[in-house]
């Protein structure tokens, strides 16, 4: 199957490098590029991509609000893409927001191209969290910052079976699903069906959610390893 993808970024050579280097791969199509979040948010709900790349900082709308606008949209409108952040630093404020509102991941504009390519098939596939362990720092810097969340996600954490609370501690410490049945001794399938209900259970988009969920929950920690 093809995969469809929206460029949001206001610097041209960088929408004409991505989309040359993503429309030379025989499963990947462009279907539209645009200079800020306000024109993005036309182009994807017009062309109805499975993965929109969307730049963090941007005139007229900032990549957060337009990710915000695509992943929550108003009613009426039922097409959701998955929301690949692209920043020029690591750590940055407007990326962990954008992850909290449902984006899958976030990419380095400076990344090998090898790196964007295999970013957009995995966002796609919603199979993994994109570069677990860059995320996993951001997210812990930040939810560090912010030791008292709007709502108590700890309370929600009773809904899990043991079994699936430890699923999702390992989700947060950046292990894949392979990782995680060799850690459990479980069928890579039992584990996808775990993940499943977790994200279910706790109305989670996204392994990226969940990784910041188990954080604000206190379920792991910053500078928690495997």
């Amino acid at each position: 199957m093809t995969i469809r993808v929206v460029i949001v970024d206001d610097q041209a050579m960088v929408r004409a490098g991505f989309a040359a280097l993503l429309s030379a791969q025989a499963d990947i199509d462009v279907v539209g590029e645009a200079p800020d979040g306000r024109q993005g948010l036309q182009v994807s709900r017009s062309a109805h991509p499975d993965v929109v790349l969307m730049d963090v900082r941007m005139p007229e709308m900032d990549g957060l609000t337009a990710a915000r606008e695509l992943l929550d949209p108003p009613p009426g409108v039922v097409h959701r893409p998955k929301v690949l952040m692209l920043t020029t630093f690591d750590i940055d404020d407007y990326v962990y927001e954008a992850l909290r509102a449902g984006a899958s991941g976030f990419l380095l504009k400076d990344a090998p191209p090898a790196d964007l390519i295999a970013a957009v098939r995995v966002v796609a596939s919603g199979e993994a969290l994109l570069a677990p362990s860059v995320t996993r720092r951001l997210i812990a810097d930040f939810v560090q910052q912010r030791p008292a969340p709007r709502k108590d996600p700890s309370l929600r954490l009773k809904g899990l079976t043991p079994r699936e609370t430890e699923v999702l501690e390992l989700i947060a410490r950046g292990l894949s699903n392979q990782e995680i049945a060799a850690h459990l001794v479980l069928a890579e399938q039992t584990v996808k069906t775990h993940i499943g209900r977790v994200l279910a259970k706790l109305d989670l988009r996204d392994r990226a959610q969940a990784v910041i969920f188990a954080y604000e929950a206190g379920l792991v920690r910053p500078g928690d390893s495997a």
